[in-house]
């Protein structure tokens, strides 16, 4: 038995010598020390042996299991070493290489994109940025600004009421963010030159319009404003947005809040104003007529003003002009997206062309 220890002991040896990864030194420490082992059999069995081999087997079996587990451990350690230096030769770092910078998770959506341009140049052209409450009191969204109660204008913006234990209060989802016009001149004297930013809504559905969207509001006040002036803002504003080539026009409108009034659009960048493209055909973003509707303005009617006199807005000695747009649509007159609906779909197939 003790000729068959020391021969394990050799065949151990050289196994582990042998191995050269620690997987396979692991599979030789399982195949001569594991609990299946002939040594670790034997050793089991040597109390079943006569009494005259029980000392010199025990003796012999222990100390080649001692030797056989410290040469398993000092090749273990070996072998991690060697393999540590290999990882290190092969993962090295070059640290005088410029660093990669971290990749973006994400990207400002287009709405945000174009509400930023356009806040930029605005406040470019000194005008201050402020934001008011999305839900809005019916003062503020509509009497204040010469919608009083009845008023047809208000069907135009059929909006969401609060409805409060049965009753419908005078609380509003805002149809504009027209309402901070008032809350501003309350808080600020004159001069005065702001623009809202915000989401608004309103009871429309289509490819055009949406429940909620975006909307700019713009209010110049000031002693000897004109229409003029009103013009001027709106020609530098959209040079900026559209390119230095555009022109704008007006046309007569009506809105409660300003008066006189108009609407304003913008020569068409796809033609350049003529209403046909290079090849002869119609141009479809203008539909032929060389000229692109963005919004509503006009000069405020002195009736604002006068629910604002106590605050130094006297419509005697002050004038201004305001000015109002969606964001989705400039959005999607500089990106040629032509459904509203896309804007708030996620589809990042669609936003990523934004990127």
């Amino acid at each position: 038995m003790v000729e068959r220890i020391e021969e394990i002991e050799a065949e151990a040896k050289a196994a582990i010598e042998a191995a050269g990864s620690v997987p396979e030194l692991e599979d030789a420490r399982v195949s001569y020390l594991g609990r299946k082992a002939e040594l670790t059999g034997i050793l089991r069995g040597i109390a079943d042996l006569p009494p005259e081999q029980r000392g010199p087997v025990g003796s012999t079996g222990n100390k080649v299991r001692k030797a056989l587990e410290a040469m398993i451990e000092a090749k273990t350690d070996g072998l991690k070493q060697i393999e540590l230096e290999k990882s290190l030769a092969g993962d090295r770092i070059d640290v005088t290489l410029p660093g990669t910078p971290a990749r973006a998770v994400g990207h400002i959506h287009p709405i945000t994109r174009t509400r930023r341009l356009i806040e930029d140049v605005m406040v470019g052209l000194g005008y201050q940025v402020m934001e008011g409450p999305e839900i809005e009191h019916d003062y503020y969204n509509f009497t204040a600004l010469n919608h009083p109660a009845g008023h047809p204008a208000r069907m135009l913006q059929d909006t969401f009421y609060v409805e409060h234990e049965g009753h419908v209060e005078e609380v509003l989802l805002r149809t504009h963010t027209s309402p901070m016009q008032v809350r501003a001149m309350e808080a600020t004297p004159p001069p005065l030159f702001m623009i809202v930013p915000g989401k608004t809504y309103r009871r429309d559905s289509d490819a055009t319009h949406s429940p909620m969207f975006h909307q700019v509001e713009g209010l110049a006040v000031g002693e000897g404003i004109t229409l003029a002036d009103l013009k001027g803002t709106l020609l530098a504003m959209l040079r900026e947005i559209f390119g230095p080539d555009r022109e704008i026009r007006m046309r007569p409108h009506f809105f409660p809040f300003t008066e006189p009034s108009v609407e304003f659009d913008v020569s068409c960048f796809h033609c350049g104003g003529s209403g046909s493209l290079d090849d002869g055909s119609r141009c479809g973003l203008c539909k032929g007529i060389g000229w692109i509707e963005l919004g509503g303005a006009g000069m405020v009617d002195p009736n604002v003003f006068g629910f604002v006199a106590d605050s130094g807005y006297n419509p005697d000695s002050v004038t201004g002009f305001a000015f109002g747009f969606g964001i989705e649509r400039i959005a999607m007159l500089r990106h040629g997206v032509g459904d509203l609906r896309l804007f708030f779909d996620n589809d990042v197939r669609m936003l990523g062309q934004f990127s």
